[in-house]
């Protein structure tokens, strides 16, 4: 019989204290299970936040589940928190919480809300585990990754659903494991000259429908792939690669499983008890009471935990916006207003506030982004300065307004001009990252193939110049897998991508191109190094609504390295189109999206291009060009 112990604790009073006053940010190393000596005997220990519990005790394999074996103690500090060590216990084994609380005796079993690690789903026990064995190799990528992760240097990123970027059909169609992934998918990236991987929630998660996006383990990577240590080999493959990792991150709701934090203790402990603040109706799910302290501690725990012990190189939050805003999808009756009479979430604001403050302030080197669909003001400006002190913002706004535009048959887009100009204007109010994200391409809104206009090859060359446009229009950008080489269907997180339409040659043009554009974004400065500042914007012609042709340059601090961008959204051909130009020289185009290599229309602009002392577009000089129909093309002085 393992035998349970309660003269070992992992707390100090100063603990308890940051504890109680939500400021403790390393959690993980106090709650939960820990491998632990006592007296030369190896064994776990427990401890639990159930503050409403009158009784509470750990039921594991160790015990056949038996609560009366195990019971843990309540510290006597009015912390809350229930622990003891267990003698023998041991690495690999499953284990819950049974709850007894002070609500009419009701009992609960759950998951511990600290696990690193979990049963596979649909099981739903924590396992005891030790990450700290794993071996790291990438001290040069931390070292350098500062550099990677700057504002003035070049992001570009892939965001990928683990279980379905690749499958074993073969074998029952399963989701490849960290370690399959591993290898596989950074030399995919390397190829793509992509520089980051957003990988969608890993946090572990019970239903599969959901993408992760409803999680009920905050500090366990899904079992569902393998491992933590697997998890970390993962991560250090895609650093030995020179790809940072970036996760996406759910402190907005939490699945409503009975194993998980809802009602935990039998009270509303993590969340709020009116559903007019508690519960998420567009989700189903539960809101994070951001008021109380040991919950915004558990939150922020959370986001150190995958910084520090999983190298994670930068953390996207999801759904900022239903954070910002009580009545979010709420209609009149159904939410409550703050103290101030407004709709804003003072406590989730100054949640994100300390969030922000303390992640950068302990990780200088990684990024934080949000995902923020409205235009609450300075997300990406620092806290003391007023703003929500977030790296990047998604520009939902520029993705919602460009594929509108594109999805216009182009005859039609001369009247919706303002769809595709209206985003410089707001392009410098915040830090931004231009998503084409999976949201675009689930519930029936198509793929971004079928989203363009036209026959199969005029899709192809609107998607060209669609990826071309993003890349030259200043911020970061991000791209769902599969958008890459123009998959048809929607995405679906039961299957494999749609590899084998790499076979056709339009698919594999638009895959080369990708690359090509990742890889010229990477090496031309002008195209990254102002990508927040309006110093590295200059329109050339932002009205020629009429023919559809946008032209404008993106500038570097160096003269010369300038790139002129002329787009031709109209579906024919403009010769001797004439653009005024900064600087008199010779241009050469060093990019068109409709080059043959593409398996585009092949005209292209073959011969440097000289400039003429006319006047255009209220410029001294200019250069006499040719625009194939839906394309773009870049310039730049020889």
């Amino acid at each position: 019989m393992n035998q349970i112990y309660y003269d070992i604790t992992r707390f100090s009073d100063m603990d308890i204290y940051l504890f109680k006053e939500g400021t403790h940010v390393k959690l993980y190393e106090k709650m939960g299970s820990h491998i632990m000596d006592r007296q030369g005997a190896k064994g776990v220990y427990f401890a639990v936040w159930a503050p409403n519990g009158v009784a509470v005790s750990v039921v594991a394999d160790f015990n056949h589940y038996d609560p009366s074996v195990h019971p843990l103690k309540l510290r006597d500090d009015s912390s809350g928190i229930w622990e003891g060590f267990v003698e023998g216990a041991f690495i690999g084994q499953t284990y819950k919480y049974h709850i007894v609380s002070s609500i009419n005796g009701l009992t609960f079993k759950k998951a511990d809300p600290y696990a690193k690690y979990a049963e596979k789903p649909p099981h739903s026990a924590s396992r005891i585990c030790l990450i700290d064995d794993y071996r790291w190799s990438d001290d040069i990528w931390m070292d350098l990754r500062k550099t990677r992760n700057s504002h003035d240097k070049p992001i570009t990123i892939y965001e990928v659903h683990l279980g379905s970027w690749r499958r074993k059909v073969e074998e029952g169609n399963r989701s490849l494991s960290y370690i399959e992934l591993a290898n596989e998918l950074a030399e995919y990236l390397v190829k793509m000259n992509y520089t980051h991987v957003e990988i969608m929630p890993i946090t572990e998660y019970p239903f599969e429908g959901s993408w992760g996006y409803q999680v009920t383990g905050y500090f366990a990577p899904t079992a569902r792939y393998g491992t933590p240590q697997e998890f970390m080999h993962f991560i250090d493959i895609m650093h030995s690669h020179n790809i940072g990792v970036i996760m996406d991150w759910v402190p907005s709701h939490f699945v409503t499983d009975g194993h998980g934090l809802l009602n935990f203790d039998g009270t509303c402990l993590y969340e709020h008890e009116d559903p007019r603040l508690g519960y998420h109706p567009e989700w189903g799910s539960a809101i994070f009471n951001y008021g109380r302290n040991e919950v915004r501690a558990f939150l922020i725990s959370s986001a150190i935990y995958w910084l520090e012990k999983f190298h994670i190189d930068g953390i996207r939050v999801d759904a900022v916006a239903s954070m910002l805003y009580l009545n979010y999808a709420r209609k009149d009756g159904e939410w409550i207003p703050n103290r101030y009479g407004g709709n804003e979430n003072l406590e989730a604001i100054e949640f994100l506030k300390q969030l922000n403050e303390t992640v950068y302030g302990v990780y200088q080197d990684i990024v934080m982004i949000a995902e923020e669909s409205t235009a609450y003001p300075k997300v990406t400006r620092p806290v003391y300065a007023g703003g929500l002190g977030f790296g990047f913002k998604w520009n939902m706004g520029w993705m919602h307004d460009t594929l509108k535009y594109f999805k216009l048959d182009p005859i039609h887009r001369q009247h919706n001009h303002q769809h595709i100009t209206f985003s410089m204007w707001y392009a410098f109010d915040e830090n931004f990252l231009l998503p084409l994200s999976h949201d675009e391409v689930v519930h029936i809104k198509g793929s971004l193939i079928n989203k363009m206009p036209g026959d199969e090859s005029q899709k192809f060359a609107h998607l060209r110049a669609l990826f071309a446009y993003m890349t030259a229009h200043p911020g970061k950008k991000l791209l769902f897998m599969g958008g890459e080489f123009g998959q048809w269907r929607e995405w679906s997180y039961e299957d494999s991508l749609d590899w084998h339409l790499l076979e056709k040659p339009l698919h594999q043009g638009l895959q080369r191109l990708v690359s090509d554009l990742n890889g010229l974004y990477k090496t031309e400065r002008a195209l990254y190094l102002y990508d927040e500042k309006h110093a590295g914007f200059e329109w050339i012609e932002a009205n020629d609504a009429q023919r559809n042709i946008l032209s404008f340059i993106r500038k570097s601090n160096i003269e010369d390295e300038t790139i002129l961008v002329v787009c031709n959204f109209a579906d024919r051909v403009y010769e001797n189109y004439r653009v005024g130009v900064p600087t008199f020289g010779c241009w050469k185009e060093i990019f068109n999206s409709q080059y043959k290599i593409y398996e585009g229309w092949n005209t292209a602009n073959i011969e440097p291009v000289e400039t003429e002392e006319i006047d255009c577009n209220g410029r001294k000089n200019s250069i006499n060009v040719h625009l194939p129909a839906l394309g773009v093309c870049f310039f730049k002085l020889i």
